[in-house]
């Protein structure tokens, strides 16, 4: 499919740069394809009551670090400021980044981060740059190591917020709090999963009064999912491979609820992707301790995610290619013109959406389109 196929536009001042406090006071657009309406405006507050008792909840625990550094650039004696974010960690000492420019720099390059002497009493770090490549990644080997190194990004790093918010204004100390879901555990990813933002102590625990139960994978979220689609046609366009996990114990009980006949309900594309990741075409989800670059595109069949909840998605976007996957390409569009006409809050720290497929997506007898395997490209 083409890629202007998902494009929709936007009004800059419905981005949002601050959420809603409380978190659950956030909008909720239920979607479904089966109702008439298809649209029914809610609030994340009454999700227990759209759910049924017996329903599971799959959360996506990752933790986002700090992974925003800037620094400068020292040279032969003349400096230039860099901004970078770390993408993935490759050992004790060294980190994959973005870099901002990247033209500045050049293997052998130092680059110091932070201000003063010692890096616990608001110090400095500093780093060799390895290589550089075509896209402004570089690969990083950091004075410190270990726990120490990771003090060090944790004292000097910022959150690392989505092109949209930062280049509005800078990340603070607020976003440290906002921008982690109350669930994260497990540290390494450079994104938050956004959806779980909307979920707090009280929404949790009503929804485990109404019978629904709670489990969770880990997806570290990585920077491609910021990254545009520069192919015209989705088949030109590759995911970038993301880590996962879904423990033996929590694989075997979603698939025992799903055996019941409840329904199964990802928070967050990660959590979707990783999932639909795991199962194999008999519908069996299975533990999981990997990478995958799943591309979920219209035309793909779900295996094992009977609804989702998620947040309003960038035009282009893979993400926004997902969702019309999942409830339909013309819907989505229509949903969304509808969340435009009604003052919605859209993407990462915006309002939300509860979704059902569409009825044809409801088929899991139906071979997938889409390769499962990391690595691979399914086609268009």
């Amino acid at each position: 499919m083409r890629v202007d196929d998902f494009d929709y536009p936007l009004p800059e001042e419905l981005i949002a740069l601050r959420p809603v406090s409380p978190r659950d006071s956030a909008r909720l657009l239920v979607i479904d394809p089966g109702s008439d309406p298809p649209f029914t405006d809610r609030m994340i507050a009454e999700l227990p009551s759209l759910l049924s008792p017996g329903d599971a909840l799959v959360f996506n625990d990752t933790k986002v670090i700090p992974a925003e550094l800037k620094g400068r650039r020292e040279r032969d004696g003349a400096s230039a400021q860099i901004s970078l974010t770390l993408t993935g960690r490759l050992d004790a000492n060294r980190w994959t980044a973005l870099a901002r420019p990247a033209k500045r720099l050049k293997p052998g390059d130092r680059i110091v981060f932070g201000e003063g002497e010692g890096v616990c009493l608001l110090g400095t770090l500093a780093a060799t740059v390895e290589e550089r490549g075509a896209e402004g990644e570089v690969t990083l080997a950091f004075d410190f190591s270990d726990a120490s190194l990771d003090e060090a990004i944790e004292h000097l790093g910022a959150m690392p917020l989505p092109p949209y918010i930062a280049s509005r204004r800078p990340s603070d100390e607020e976003d440290r709090i906002d921008y982690q879901t109350i669930f994260a555990r497990k540290e390494g990813a450079v994104a938050a999963p956004t959806a779980g933002l909307h979920f707090t102590r009280a929404l949790m625990d009503a929804l485990e009064a109404r019978g629904v139960s709670l489990h969770f994978v880990t997806l570290h979220v990585g920077p491609g999912t910021f990254l545009p689609v520069r192919s015209a046609d989705t088949g030109g366009h590759v995911m970038h491979g993301e880590t996962g996990t879904i423990s033996p114990a929590t694989a075997a009980t979603l698939n025992e609820i799903r055996a019941r006949g409840a329904r199964i309900v990802a928070v967050g594309t990660t959590s979707l992707r990783l999932l639909e990741s795991a199962t194999d075409r008999s519908g069996k989800l299975a533990p999981f301790f990997g990478a995958t670059n799943l591309f979920i595109t219209p035309g793909y069949r779900l295996r094992f995610v009977d609804r989702l909840v998620t947040n309003f998605h960038l035009p282009r976007s893979t993400l926004f290619m997902l969702v019309a996957a999942f409830s339909g390409l013309d819907l989505m569009k229509r949903a969304y013109a509808h969340a435009i006409a009604e003052r919605y809050r859209f993407y990462s720290y915006g309002d939300a959406c509860l979704l059902s497929p569409a009825p044809e997506v409801e088929d899991r007898d139906k071979d997938n389109i889409i390769s499962l395997f990391p690595a691979r490209r399914g086609p268009r």
